[in-house]
């Protein structure tokens, strides 16, 4: 099964790069939240969210 988001791709190897996706993710939600558009920060929210469990709370190779 293929995974949702690639966590052994060369690219999201640094950690800066797992971070900063992370943060942009949470960060355009909170822009979609405070401009009225509730389904884009929902979305924004989840990816974050997921992102966030994908690369730090999941052991390496299992997520």
């Amino acid at each position: 099964m293929k995974k949702f988001i690639d966590t052994d791709h060369p690219m999201l190897r640094p950690l800066w790069v797992r971070i900063l996706l992370v943060v942009v993710c949470l960060g355009w939600a909170v822009f979609e939240f405070t401009t009225g558009s509730g389904f884009w920060g929902v979305l924004f929210l989840a990816l974050g969210l997921y992102a966030a469990w994908a690369f730090f709370l999941t052991p390496a190779g299992k997520p």
